[in-house]
């Protein structure tokens, strides 16, 4: 039996129960530890050269301002029916303000935010311009953050949030871009909980004992300290599954899910098991950012409800495969979940 034959048995026995779980997503309630930032969509109409120097002149047209990094994880999971309480860090600017503004349209408890007057808060601003009849491009992407590490009463203090709210939340998220929230006296709080999901850039080393990892394969190399693809960029199953193996020695995991993009993903679990699940869309594809926000926000709401970790990152996926056919940082919802699970059902129907 062929990978995907074998993957269509598997859904199609758990359909009754993956739609259980969707229906059950608002019952989580979820706390969101992270690098909070805010993602912003500047696009314009390219009018010219500039004579000032060699780039372009684009007359603004639209501004977008949506939730990035750990704040995108919150807001998926909010978006999802979960109730999300989230800890970290915002600059006191306008920036800061939006995102707060965006927590509480959302519903998402910031009682746990703080707010550091020494830092921006980090901002990825994105310029896209176009000429007429054309598609849009980006053009550059200006970050703002501080490489400075937040002083230790100001870590103390998130860590004393964590704890406060250990016994008042399903489940953990931890959302690590690097970006100076989730440092060791933050992870040993958050990992006090049963039930935690980590999702980090740089940093995977360091959560040693958590639930279930989502690394992508750029992570799993810089963790890994070697290659997951061949000298010629093609994938190596057996280096995959290596892969999975070494990195279940190195968290002491239940489940590691590598994120492999168009390939799909590849589940392994302390128990032994692996599994392969393909990619649901692999033609309408618009924009990755945020999909492993998305991911990681329905698979947690699955694990709160009972999930098997396979069942979970099915679910991770299908919610991936709805945004990523969206531009730019975006959410999904329980009820668009449970209409693309039928058509999944329908693309992979058994015959």
């Amino acid at each position: 039996m062929s990978p995907d034959s074998l993957f269509a048995t598997q859904l199609q026995a758990a359909s009754d129960r993956l739609f259980y779980l969707i229906e059950q997503f608002h019952q989580a309630r979820v706390l969101v530890v992270g690098d909070l930032m805010l993602d912003e969509f500047l696009t314009g109409q390219v009018e010219r050269a500039s004579r000032e120097a060699p780039v372009l002149v684009i007359r603004h047209e639209t501004t977008r301002q949506v939730p990035g990094g750990g704040a995108n994880a919150a807001q998926n999971l909010a978006k999802l029916g979960a109730q999300v309480k989230v800890v970290g860090l915002l600059g006191d600017d306008p920036q800061g303000k939006v995102l707060l503004q965006i927590f509480e349209q959302a519903q998402i408890d910031t009682h746990n935010i703080l707010v550091d007057g020494d830092r921006p808060t980090v901002t990825k601003t994105r310029i896209s311009g176009h000429a007429r009849q054309s598609v849009t491009q980006q053009i550059v992407r200006v970050d703002r953050k501080s490489d400075a590490l937040p002083p230790a009463s100001l870590q103390q203090q998130l860590a004393n949030c964590i704890q406060q709210q250990l016994t008042s939340v399903d489940a953990i998220v931890c959302s690590d871009y690097g970006d100076g929230v989730l440092l060791p006296t933050v992870i040993d709080a958050a990992l006090q909980h049963p039930l935690s999901v980590v999702d980090s850039q740089r940093n995977i080393p360091r959560y040693v004992g958590a639930t279930l990892y989502t690394p992508n394969v750029p992570e799993a190399e810089l963790a890994l300290g070697y290659p997951l693809t061949t000298p010629t960029g093609e994938t190596d199953e057996s280096l995959i599954n290596r892969a999975g193996e070494d990195l279940l020695a190195m968290t002491q995991a239940t489940a590691v899910l590598i994120t492999r993009g168009e390939d799909g993903m590849s589940l392994f679990e302390a128990s032994g098991k692996q599994h392969h699940i393909p990619a649901f869309n692999r033609t309408d594809v618009y924009d990755v950012t945020g999909a492993g926000d998305t991911v990681v926000a329905a698979l947690t709401l699955a694990l709160t409800q009972g999930a098997t970790p396979w069942e979970a990152s099915v679910l991770g996926n299908l919610a991936a495969s709805i945004v990523v056919r969206q531009f730019g940082t975006s959410t999904t919802s329980a009820e668009e979940m449970a209409v693309a699970l039928r058509s999944l059902l329908e693309t992979f129907a058994i015959d």
